[in-house]
């Protein structure tokens, strides 16, 4: 691209800042500013000005439609598409769109995952416009061009019924007990804190005339079957390594359809594994980010499809090789610019960053499970403890210098980082190097990187709005009881290290930088009291913890009710997920894999037999494979046997959820394994021409 290309057109889809204080008067835009920092409400007549401008913004993009995007419990967006066009009496249309369409929608809210909150008969379900996060206008394939606007979900009481609300509550606690502790520190001028979330996104791409040739693909999101390939990960060749041309093209249209809607799409790279790559956007407010991750998930699958690709964004699509999550960057910035994660250097003050530091480390540790809680799911139980993947053990990483700060904490000081260390690579002509604070460490779940902590637990297909909406009202609870015992101390400055030492008392053992692969650290974790949570399932109760259900409740993020249908939702999903598993590997083996193994069974016999008439021997070496096929052919056919009788059970308890979720975790799963062990050895034995599915050889070497 041309010197300046981006600049000028990067956000043209977007009805921004820019766009609003150029489209509404002096007075509405300031107004607007006012409702978008938290310091007044909407108004009906504030919302009709910005509801004209954005429709006239609108229609000059070409834009026949407006829908409320809102984000129900599915992981996903959902979309109602009204036109702009309003009847006139002697006949003809008009086009319009006021403020009270704007600020307020209708939908069936019993139609999404409500967690019993809502059921047929009590149906209605409104939508509210949330302006903190810019509307935009998407063009779909067909060229249809439609004003998205983004909004809350929730229902005819008022309970939330999607990801953003929740998590725009819990923005509004961190921010409140934030700054309750900056004003006890002096820091009076600030009036808001936001959490900030840069989300990184893996995927895989690969060819979609494979992809319609796999139904466990196609239904699952994930392969049901599949030996491992003569060649992985295992040379680590890899990551980082160059794009081939089709990919590269993919990505440059990617890239372009993602800044015009102003999703500040940074990096790009191939991953660790065959055929998987990753983008990460620039951070921004903890919503936007979020809103920003979903419109990339989508355009993924979009750009990939106009490219003849398929997007997988299933945390464990491929066994053997490394699966896909989503690291969660979370920051702490104020309303006059300061980053409150950004540690001071000696003889700087540094107690505002000890201050949200400890309070993150002691969140973490207090509130584990329901960060593990927040990232569950039948999909990233398969990658949690995999390959590139941290286990189900939370820890947090901060690297040997903060270490000793914490030590120095609680010894009652808060002393300074020391200046970063000047490296040579003992090359002359290279540069001098400034080394960090503190190495990386890709194993750990819970990482400092220098200004921001890395949650590396989430996984690639989930919405970013639960793990950000736990972690901020986690941390805002530390902060609480921080800001508590600074209102009650008669010194606060003077006592501080003081209050962070014995905030931050017992949750040291959190702390840990080694490798979380290890199954000593697991060992170690156990000692120290840490919880292991490998089940999804288990994970899912915290929703009914007392403590939890305090936590959310005494900051106004989840009440009780929220919370058990949160449950509902997320066992129903595991069920859901792990039936239609079930159903398409019963299918696949039935209508091609175990018919594929009786017709390389009778080819063989045909071989054995022809040989024998030919010669007038018989073949030993025909006789042992048809042998060991027909072995192969019984034990897959007698485990599939056994998968189906399963499933029925399975599907019989439907009524009582959690037992049923429970019986698909500790009875159908397993036996899809064996099933699946089975199927692989046939792969490795049949030959080519008569087996059905495309191979992972295939899918992550022969493509891209």
């Amino acid at each position: 691209m041309e010197n300046g290309y981006v600049t000028a057109y990067y956000g043209c889809q977007v009805f921004d800042d820019r766009e609003m204080k150029k489209r509404l008067s002096a007075r509405a835009y300031a107004d607007v500013r006012k409702v978008i920092e938290g310091f007044a409400q909407m108004t009906i007549e504030l919302a009709d000005e910005v509801a004209t401008e954005l429709r006239d913004w609108a229609l000059e993009r070409g834009a026949t439609h407006y829908t409320h995007w809102f984000q129900p419990m599915t992981g996903l967006t959902a979309e109602k598409h009204d036109a702009f066009i309003t009847p006139l009496p002697g006949g003809g249309v008009t086009v319009e769109l006021d403020g009270r369409c704007l600020v307020k929608g209708e939908t069936d809210a019993s139609s999404f995952p409500s967690g019993g909150l809502r059921a047929t008969f009590e149906a209605r379900g409104y939508t509210t416009w949330d302006c903190t996060s810019p509307p935009f206008v998407r063009v779909d394939p067909s060229g249809a061009r439609t004003l998205c606007i983004p909004t809350a979900f929730c229902s005819y009481a008022g309970e939330a019924l999607d990801e953003k609300t929740p998590l725009l509550r819990s923005m509004d606690a961190i921010s409140r007990q934030a700054v309750r502790v900056l004003h006890a520190l002096g820091h009076t001028e600030v009036q808001r804190v936001v959490p900030t979330v840069g989300g990184e996104q893996e995927y895989f791409l690969i060819d979609k005339s494979v992809y319609q040739q796999r139904e466990d693909l196609i239904y699952a999101g994930r392969t049901l079957f599949g030996a491992p390939p003569a060649k992985g990960q295992e040379l680590e060749d890899q990551y980082y390594a160059a794009m081939s041309e089709r990919v590269a093209t993919f990505m440059v249209e990617l890239n372009e359809e993602l800044w015009k809607l102003g999703v500040p799409a940074k990096t790009q790279h191939y991953e660790v594994a065959p055929a998987q790559y990753e983008l990460a956007p620039v951070f921004s407010t903890a919503n936007i980010a979020v809103d920003h991750n979903q419109i990339a998930m989508e355009m993924l699958k979009k750009v990939a499809d106009r490219h003849g690709f398929a997007c997988l964004l299933h945390e464990k699509p491929f066994a053997h090789i490394n699966g896909s999550g989503k690291h969660n960057n979370w920051g702490l910035s104020t309303d006059t610019g300061r980053n409150l994660l950004k540690p001071a250097k000696i003889g700087q003050d540094n107690s505002v960053f000890l201050a949200f530091f400890a309070a993150t480390i002691a969140a973490v540790d207090e509130y584990a499970d329901a960060l593990i809680m927040s990232c569950a799911s039948l999909a990233n139980e398969a990658r949690l403890g995999g390959h590139e993947a941290p286990p189900a053990i939370v820890s947090v990483f901060v690297g040997e210098k903060l270490e000793e700060l914490i030590a120095a904490l609680k010894a009652g000081n808060g002393q300074g980082i020391a200046r970063k260390e000047e490296m040579t690579i003992g090359v002359t002509s290279l540069p001098m190097l400034l080394r960090d604070d503190a190495d990386r460490n890709r194993t750990s779940p819970f990482a400092f990187t220098g200004n921001k902590f890395e949650f590396r637990m989430a996984g690639s297909s989930q919405s970013l709005g639960l793990p950000n909406t736990v972690l901020n009202t986690a941390v805002a609870d530390m902060l609480r009881r921080l800001a508590d015992a600074l209102d009650a101390s008669l010194d606060p400055q003077s006592e501080l290290y003081l209050i962070l030492g014995a905030l931050l008392e017992g949750h040291e053992r959190v702390l840990f930088s080694g490798d979380n692969y290890a199954e000593a650290w697991r060992d170690e974790a156990k000692k120290r009291g840490l919880t292991n949570m490998t089940s999804a399932l288990d994970a899912f109760d915290a929703w009914h913890d007392e403590k939890l259900v305090r936590l959310f409740a005494s900051h106004n993020v989840f009440m009780t009710a929220e919370m058990d249908a949160r449950w509902d939702v997320a066992i129903r999903a595991y069920a859901k997920h792990a039936a239609i598993e079930t159903r398409t590997m019963v299918k696949m083996s039935k209508q091609k894999l175990l018919p594929a193994a009786i017709a390389y069974s009778k080819h063989l016999a045909r071989a054995a037999n022809e040989v024998a008439q030919a010669t007038g021997t018989p073949s030993a070496v025909h006789r042992r494979l048809l042998d060991e096929c027909c072995e192969r052919t019984a034990a897959f056919d007698a485990a599939l046997r056994e998968l189906e009788a399963l499933s029925d059970r399975a599907e019989a308890m439907g009524d009582d959820l959690s037992a049923q979720a429970r019986f698909y975790a500790e009875a159908v799963i397993p036996q899809m394994g064996v099933v699946r062990a089975c199927v692989d050895e046939l792969e490795k034995n049949v030959s080519k021409q008569y087996w059905p599915l495309p191979s992972y050889g295939e899918m992550l070497l022969h493509i891209v």
